[in-house]
């Protein structure tokens, strides 16, 4: 039986075994070109992710930076985060303005807004958090063996307080507005790790703190909660008001010079805070060793509402520009801000 060939075929077998010979040759060296690169493609890395330094003050607030670590979100944004630890908002701040950071996972708004006036633009806000007597942040609380019901009670009360000015601004501006004014009582400013301590130690006989810090002095017994939401409260004036007191910026210095970063940045940091909003039992749990949250406390900590700078309402943003003002009028900044001018969207 015959087999039919195409001509090309032919072609190839009638040729003389020196030209086959060669053909081949050049088939191998062909093949072997192909595996050489197939290797170097396996065996290259990937590329380098994008750093970006943040600056955390370990309070529960700072929590979506934490979720957005631990569950990937940086890192589906080919994003590594490089962590700054600074406690309080002056030394991110500082930080800020001389581009040692390029984020600041919750800085005060009263301090970014601080900061916007000696250096524009170094703050730009991507998100802000809202606390309230609902969604609670900062609240006063007594020792036990201090008998305190009201703020009012705490006259003649030794009082630390969180640190930096714009803390200490809004605890004496909540005890003024219930007719103590300062005489009537000693305030000192206390790094936030050494709160639970002193409140232990009888240091202290009341507090005008942060969580976690408060839900571990209830936990352990040694402090009480007297009032939370008080900024909301006498502040704004109503307890549920949205008191945009923190939130998370970034420099315009880092926005500027590597703007596709800035944004992926943003997008991980937005998934984090609605993750938060819609899951606050499976997400405060990132709260243990990351912030001063024992283990044994964490499912009882307050979570504070997350708001993307774009979702802001006008009532919102009237909220905010409030307590902006106040701090205008307080003495706390020295010129007016236009809160909206320092919201950055994406």
């Amino acid at each position: 039986m015959t087999e039919d060939r195409s001509a090309d075929e032919l072609s190839v077998v009638c040729r003389p075994a020196s030209e086959r010979r060669r053909a081949t040759m050049n088939t191998v060296s062909s093949l072997r070109g192909v595996i050489a690169a197939l290797a170097i493609a396996l065996v290259t890395p990937a590329a380098a992710q994008d750093k970006v330094k943040v600056g955390v003050f370990p309070v529960s607030s700072t929590l979506p930076y934490f979720v957005a670590v631990e569950r990937g979100f940086f890192k589906d944004q080919n994003i590594e985060t490089e962590m700054v630890r600074l406690i309080g908002g002056p030394p991110n701040v500082a930080a800020m303005i001389t581009n040692q950071i390029d984020a600041a996972a919750v800085l005060v708004t009263i301090e970014g807004m601080n900061a916007n006036i000696k250096k524009p633009g170094v703050a730009m806000y991507i998100s802000v958090n809202s606390q309230n007597k609902t969604y609670q942040m900062d609240q006063f609380v007594v020792r036990k063996g201090f008998h305190a019901t009201t703020l009012k009670d705490l006259r003649g009360a030794k009082i630390m307080s969180a640190p930096g000015p714009a803390n200490v601004t809004m605890a004496k501006a909540s005890l003024a507005a219930v007719g103590l004014k300062e005489g009537d009582y000693s305030m000192d400013q206390l790094d936030m790790g050494q709160h639970v301590n002193a409140m232990t130690a009888g240091t202290f006989d009341a507090g005008y703190t942060l969580e976690p810090n408060a839900s571990t002095m209830r936990k352990l017994g040694v402090a009480t909660t007297i009032e939370a939401g008080v900024i909301a409260h006498y502040i704004l004036g109503d307890p549920q008001a949205n008191a945009f007191v923190g939130g998370c910026a970034l420099t315009s210095e880092f926005i500027k010079s590597r703007p596709d970063v800035a944004k992926r940045f943003a997008s991980a940091w937005e998934k984090a805070a609605r993750f938060i909003n819609d899951n606050p039992a499976e997400a405060r749990k990132h709260l243990v060793k990351n912030t001063f949250t024992p283990e044994d406390v964490v499912d009882s900590v307050p979570m504070v509402r997350y708001f993307i700078a774009k979702d802001l309402g006008e009532k919102d943003k009237a909220d905010y520009q409030k307590f902006i003002d106040f701090s205008v009028q307080s003495g706390t900044l020295e010129q007016k801000v236009d809160v909206a001018k320092y919201l950055q969207v994406f």
